[in-house]
């Protein structure tokens, strides 16, 4: 018989209910060996008709453990942050695990104090994205502590934890490649924040296209950013108030293309008409802008639940794969185009002044 609606199911409830023990469901429950498949299933069945619910904290007292994974961030993209999480909580579906959310507003700042936070909190593991995936002190603080981690989007060499990543270099140079198919020479680049480490990877691959068409980008193209609208529209609008106006803006995420999208219209400016603008990442507002983004798609969400999967396999005993890397797709959208004609012959004027050869 079914207990009373006014109260919570037991262990107790579900073993009468399935006709076997106590000690018989507890073991059903916990994964634990020694029961046939047969049992097993009509424990489920039994718990599925009472609505109940294993006790996680009970759990974790029996063994030792929280079952809790910590996501360690600070990249203030909301859409990045939505996509690290959907993945991690993708992966744990179905998992006796949950997800702790720990945002940190400097990695580079506090990353001395992230152990002892990833401590206080319990956790069995902790997935880190960028930057924390590239910090030495935090990589070097988990190792000691002994807490098993995975890494996002790493540009970095290390023993600490296994990685997931995509080749944010190759992308770039992707990018910059097929602006230069476009007949781009002349371009300014918005960089993002200097502590992530997959900034210079990027403007690595931007100048690695250029220079294969003998040019370079000029050092007074650049600007920093911080990942943020904001700062894209800021630095942007530093750059078109110049007057000597560059064929296509670079931003190194999607955030601060569309805040380049911005300051373009405030000054009158079409896009991709008077000026191109591409992006990086795939993140929703590249997709919902107008017009819409021309950009590099970031596997985060897959990496994130590559990264969830390598922590588990971790917990469980298991040999996680040590490195898996994702691959990319260019984007091609509305917001690049061939630079008008005059545009041309001017970029290309300015190209041969500074020595650069243009195709």
């Amino acid at each position: 018989m079914a207990p009373h609606l006014n109260r919570r199911s037991t262990l107790r409830d579900v073993a009468s209910h399935a006709d076997v023990s106590i000690k018989t469901a507890s073991r059903v429950f916990n994964n634990a060996p020694h029961v046939s498949e047969p049992v097993r299933q009509r424990v489920r069945a039994a718990a599925e008709a009472l609505n109940y619910h294993p006790n996680l904290f009970a759990q974790a007292l029996v063994r030792r453990r929280s079952h809790l994974i910590g996501l360690v961030y600070e990249n203030p993209s909301p859409s990045f942050v939505v996509e690290l999480q959907m993945g991690v909580l993708d992966r744990l579906r179905n998992e006796r695990y949950r997800l702790v959310v720990l945002p940190i507003t400097s990695v580079a700042k506090r990353a001395a104090e992230v152990v002892s936070l990833l401590r206080s909190a319990a956790l069995d593991g902790v997935v880190l994205a960028p930057p924390a995936s590239d910090d030495p002190t935090l990589l070097g603080d988990l190792a000691k502590a002994g807490i098993a981690c995975a890494r996002i989007g790493s540009t970095t060499a290390s023993d600490v934890g296994p990685e997931t990543l995509m080749n944010d270099q190759e992308a770039a140079f992707r990018l910059a490649s097929y602006l230069i198919e476009l007949g781009h020479r002349d371009v300014a680049v918005i960089r993002g924040d200097p502590t992530h480490r997959s900034s210079e990877a990027r403007m690595r691959g931007y100048s690695d296209a250029f220079a294969t068409v003998g040019t370079t980008i000029r050092a007074d193209r650049i600007r920093d950013g911080l990942y943020t609208r904001e700062s894209g529209e800021a630095a942007a609008g530093d750059l078109l108030g110049a007057g000597d106006l560059p064929t296509a803006i670079v931003a190194q995420n999607d955030d601060m293309a569309v805040g380049a999208l911005t300051a373009a219209r405030s000054r009158g400016l079409s896009v991709p008409g008077d000026l191109s603008i591409v992006g990086f990442d795939d993140s929703e507002v590249s997709r919902i802008a107008w017009p819409p983004i021309t950009t590099i798609r970031q596997p985060v969400f897959e990496m994130a639940v590559t990264a969830t999967d390598m922590v588990i396999a971790q917990l469980e005993g298991r040999d996680p794969v040590r490195r898996v890397e994702h691959p990319y797709s260019l984007l091609i959208r509305q917001s690049a185009a061939a630079p008008r004609l005059d545009d041309s012959a001017k970029a290309a004027t300015r190209s041969s002044k500074a020595g650069g050869e243009v195709r």
